[in-house]
């Protein structure tokens, strides 16, 4: 049987503060921590200011409302930690108030009831990992059955066969007439590996191979995924600033998560698509969103770029380096924390630094 590592604040006695929108300022990253002690102090950290005592995920910075994304990225959190209660609370939020009839999980929530009932894919992937690896390592075979439905429904309701091969839909509104959306940063090709074991489901290694080929036509050599792109009908794949919309692409807020879910593949070719990134990301000094193929757009330093950056450097084997930036990341967030910097800080440290989630971390021990 598991043990459940109960989370608490971050540091020596940090205790929740009203900082901003009710978020407890976090204390500086102590230094000579190890691997897992940071890992610990950057998973409490997301929990103690954003997880609510139902299991709801509180987007306090953005009117607290709550969307699936950030369910599943508290499913995660928990289970990376053996926080067994945690989990099944997030879990149960989750199932009660977000999930449709037909298995999916309603993307928005907001002011008591479901406002945007549409699924997002890397939500529903993200949940349905969670629950596979919580089946797993709590010893709960309803946990692993509730992960392999959602995966079942994932695979039959949000995937499509292009010219490239089987690709994960964002949403079941992506496939239009001007061509496919797509955005390079719901896909995990660890997740794939995960579910396809779980399920015994031959077409997540299809998935894989068409995410593959797409990633391969969007990162040719120095450039940076976009948050979005259009895949048309000819087979022709081209960044574009939103979906279905025309104009440059942009490397911004959900582009960044892409090194970071290829850097914690086990497949050698994600390894080298997350490092190829690396010279471009040194290159632009990348703390803010980047109009491609390299301008700096208008917005504020975020974290997640500096996660994206240890991601990147960790899969090119710059290991110290790619540890400095994850404490930079913190750093940054600590003066202005927020949901999503909190998350991915927490999401980087477990997916680069540890196998608990089921994937190959890049940074060694």
């Amino acid at each position: 049987m598991s043990v459940a590592v109960i989370l608490s604040a971050p540091g020596a006695g940090a205790t929740p503060a009203q900082f901003g929108h009710g978020v407890a300022p976090v204390p500086a990253p102590v230094p000579g921590r190890t691997p897992d002690e940071a890992l610990h102090d950057a998973a409490s950290a997301f929990v103690l200011n954003w997880v609510d005592g139902e299991g709801r995920v509180v987007r306090r910075d953005q009117g607290n409302d709550t969307v699936s994304e950030g369910q599943a990225y508290g499913m995660l959190v928990a289970v990376a930690v053996g926080d067994e209660p945690r989990f099944q609370k997030i879990w149960t939020w989750t199932r009660e108030h977000l999930q449709r009839a037909d298995g999916l999980l309603a993307w928005h929530w907001a002011n008591g009831a479901v406002v945007d009932p549409t699924p997002a894919s890397d939500a529903d992937l993200d949940a349905a990992r969670a629950l596979v690896r919580a089946g797993a390592l709590f010893e709960r075979p309803d946990l692993t059955a509730d992960g392999n439905q959602l995966a079942g429904r994932i695979m039959d309701q949000l995937t499509l066969t292009t010219l490239h091969g089987r690709i994960l839909l964002p949403g079941p509104w992506a496939n239009q007439e001007a061509g496919i959306s797509y955005n390079p940063s719901y896909p995990s090709p660890a997740a794939f590996a995960i579910l396809g074991r779980s399920t015994g489901d031959p077409r997540w290694q299809e998935l894989a191979t068409g995410t593959t080929a797409v990633t391969a036509a969007l990162l040719t050599a120095g450039t940076l995924p976009p948050d979005w792109a259009l895949i048309r009908t000819d087979g022709s794949v081209q960044p574009v600033r939103a979906p279905g919309g025309r104009g440059p692409g942009k490397y911004s807020y959900d582009a960044a998560r892409v090194p970071v879910r290829l850097a914690e593949s086990c497949s050698p070719a994600d390894l080298t698509a997350a490092a190829n990134t690396a010279p471009a990301l040194r290159i632009s000094g990348m703390a803010a969103p980047l109009d491609l193929p390299g301008a700096t757009a208008a917005g504020v330093a975020h974290p997640i770029f500096r996660v994206a950056m240890a991601a990147a450097l960790a899969a090119a084997g710059h290991h110290a380096e790619a540890r400095s930036d994850l404490e930079w990341a913190e750093t940054l967030n600590n003066a202005h924390p927020t949901y999503y910097g909190t998350a991915w800080i927490a999401l980087g440290r477990i997916y680069l630094d540890s196998p608990v989630l089921g994937g190959c971390p890049a940074l060694p021990h």
